[in-house]
């Protein structure tokens, strides 16, 4: 199977070659480059131009990453978004991640790298590296320490659930539970991790050592 991707960044030349590395990816074809949200917008007006991933710059003109990833979030939540930037700083990531971004890459990457975040992004709806996840969750530390969390048996089993590709109602069969009881135990850990997202779960759970089963 193979998936469209579309570019979205200002300096064109940089795009050109992202561009390039990745048509050589076997399973990944780019539909096309724009230079900003706002030419991507108007390209999805167009159901054929509707790529399964985006890749994202950040400091853009016109319409940023921010916005444009909101914007993808509210009116096509099945296309994935992978931000590529040359920032790393925390409340960058953070405001991209809250902005709907299911993955964050440096520029700087090798091109195996950005091929294995694709592929894992398809697979499992998400990628972060390890220095993403690390300022997670130093940022989630500084707001609740990890040892002031207790979890029950059963929410850290649902816990190592969600690093699983299984949907909700699929842990629901696996756990022997019904769906309102399993959207409880989420709701309980959204509330004492501090976090709003499965994504943020995963991480959290990879971070804390709960994501094997």
């Amino acid at each position: 199977m193979s998936y469209t991707v579309a570019l979205v960044d200002d300096h064109i030349l940089i795009a050109k070659a992202i561009a390039g590395i990745i048509d050589n990816f076997a399973k990944y074809e780019v539909l096309y480059e724009v230079e900003n949200g706002k030419a991507l917008i108007e390209k999805f007006k167009l159901p054929k131009n509707i790529p399964d991933i985006v890749l994202l710059d950040i400091a853009m003109p016109v319409m940023d990453g921010f916005e444009t990833a909101k914007w993808i979030k509210e009116n096509h939540p099945e296309v994935l978004v992978l931000a590529l930037s040359m920032q790393d700083d925390e409340q960058s990531l953070i405001k991209m991640i809250k902005s709907g971004a299911k993955g964050y890459l440096l520029k700087n990457v090798h091109p195996t790298e950005l091929e294995k975040a694709l592929d894992t992004l398809v697979a499992k709806g998400f990628y972060y590296p390890d220095w993403v996840t690390n300022k997670i969750f130093l940022s989630i530390a500084d707001e609740q320490h990890s040892t002031d969390i207790v979890m029950t048996d059963r929410e850290k089993e649902f816990l190592q659930h969600c690093c699983s590709e299984l949907t909700y109602k699929e842990i629901g069969e696996k756990m022997f539970c019904s769906n309102r009881t399993v959207e409880g135990y989420r709701d309980s850990l959204f509330e004492k991790l501090g976090l709003k997202t499965r994504v943020g779960l995963v991480m959290y759970a990879i971070k804390s050592g709960y994501h094997s089963l």
